[in-house]
């Protein structure tokens, strides 16, 4: 995490009065930023849509550019159903001629064919074009837009709203990681004859060769789509498709910081449901495959700057400039992780009225029994707080060792300026490392205008050892003596 995080968080601790001990061998105290709020992350097996693995793919977030799978979707559907060729001359309105880049750059008054537009749309990501396309389509991008959400509905995304046809920024435009994953799988499932769209590595145009902004594409892995997307809000997103003997696996990454860390974590993910689904093939029983990725530190590798503190920017995606510091924290995961994808067009109904997109509530994760780390995944979805703890104190141990009493010492792991950003991040340690604070409380305090996101009630071997747990794996923390 860079200088000025550091010493913001260390000011916020000066100015809160308290008194630390860095954990034995814990590396210099830095606290997760205020900043760190537009990770989500998903691994669907496309052909089964099971979630192989999910992290706040539920949470709010920003598609950017590819809000233009969905403008792509609606150009498809309509080439299917006649009503525009491939040959059609669109014209460049003023408007679509006004976007900012990254753009194809013809005037007001210029034409291209649809077939031209979609392949700058996919491969160059240009906004103009996206433009065009939508005012061919629907006649204006407002009207364009509400076809766009009514068909999201239509396909399951119920969290999604869009407002632009090409993802510029605009804050009633949003959807979710899971959602982006309903996208690529009914693009692909719907028109397969035209996904290729998605997946040209390069596209030549007016003398000038264009570059896919998707750099897996040349990585020789299997990938073959989908969607780049980057704007300052967003931070680097990225929706994936691989082929690997034969099984499709979509990944989609959300809020990376470059271009290059989010690739390179895009392709462990993917690397990781690749293996889960090699394994199964060979008889190997994975019943729960996010305990897989989980046990291999949720798909991140252990490199000394792991993508969790993402470090270089970059503008490679050529689709905005500029960036802000993300890391790997957001709100906690669903209770239910659905995996189907609504049927084709061909099966549904009409769609309903678009409307208005309400951000979902998400309970805070509760606390469950003490499981071993072959379980994590499976308490996910366990029963309430009070349950888990009465199962917890009345069952008789069996490999556990007694536990140390309740103390007065404090684990703190991180300062915010944002109250909500503070307690998704305790709620997500607190799921992250069950065992080193199963008997500790969770507290968010205000200390002048920062939230410092604090487990309690430890005694000071607990809060020690759990501190040193949480460094091993690049997680900060501060242990706190009573006051």
């Amino acid at each position: 995490m860079n200088a000025a995080f550091r010493r913001r968080f260390l000011a916020a601790l000066v100015l809160g009065g308290v008194v630390l001990t860095p954990a034995l061998g814990a590396p210099p105290p830095v606290a997760q930023s205020s900043d760190n709020s537009r990770y989500a992350s998903i691994v669907v097996d496309a052909a089964s849509g099971e979630v192989l693995f999910s992290r706040f793919a539920d949470a709010r977030r920003y598609p950017a550019s590819i809000t233009k799978v969905m403008t792509l979707y609606l150009v498809f559907e309509a080439l299917e159903s006649g009503k525009v060729k491939l040959t059609d001359n669109l014209t460049v309105s003023p408007r679509a001629a006004s976007q900012p880049p990254s753009k194809l750059g013809l005037a007001a008054g210029q034409s291209i064919s649809l077939d031209d537009a979609m392949k700058a749309t996919a491969v160059r990501s240009a906004n103009d074009m996206a433009v065009v396309l939508a005012e061919h389509i629907g006649g204006s991008e407002a009207q364009f837009t509400a076809r766009m959400t009514a068909k999201a509905r239509e396909l399951g995304m119920d969290h999604t709203r869009f407002t632009t046809a090409n993802g510029l920024p605009d804050t009633r435009q949003a959807t979710t990681a899971r959602d982006l994953s309903i996208l690529s799988r009914a693009v692909m499932r719907d028109y397969p004859q035209y996904y290729r769209y998605l997946g040209l590595h390069d596209w030549f145009y007016n003398g000038r060769d264009y570059r896919n902004t998707n750099g897996l594409l040349a990585t020789g892995r299997g990938y073959d789509g989908i969607k780049t997307g980057f704007t300052n809000a967003s931070g680097y997103n990225l929706a994936a498709s691989s082929v690997r003997d034969g099984k499709r696996i979509i990944t989609i990454v959300m809020g990376g910081r470059s271009t290059a860390s989010r690739n390179a974590h895009v392709a462990e993910l993917m690397d990781t449901g690749f293996e889960v689904q090699r394994r199964r093939s060979q008889g190997e029983r994975i019943q729960v495959a996010q305990a897989f990725f989980e046990q291999r530190g949720y798909g991140i590798s252990a490199d000394p700057n792991p993508p969790v503190e993402y470090a270089s920017a970059s503008d490679d995606d050529g689709e905005g400039m500029g960036s802000t510091a993300v890391a790997y924290v957001a709100g906690p995961p669903p209770a239910s992780l659905p995996t189907e994808v609504t049927p084709p067009p061909s099966a549904r109904a009409a769609a309903p009225a678009p409307r208005a997109v309400t951000p979902r509530t998400t309970a805070p994760v509760q606390r469950a029994e003490t499981r071993t780390p072959e379980n994590l995944t499976a308490s996910l979805n366990g029963g309430s707080t009070t349950t888990a703890r009465r199962a917890s104190s009345t069952a008789t141990p069996t490999r556990e060792t007694a536990r140390a009493p309740a103390g007065r010492w404090t684990v703190q792991v991180g300062a915010f300026r944002e109250e909500a950003v503070a307690r998704d991040w305790l709620n997500d340690v607190s799921r992250r490392f069950r065992t080193q604070f199963t008997d500790a409380q969770r507290d968010v305090q205000n200390a002048n205008g920062w939230y410092r996101s604090r487990f309690t009630g430890m005694t000071e071997a607990a809060a020690q050892a759990a501190c040193e747990t949480l460094s091993e794996r690049r997680v900060t923390c501060m242990v706190i003596r009573p006051s």
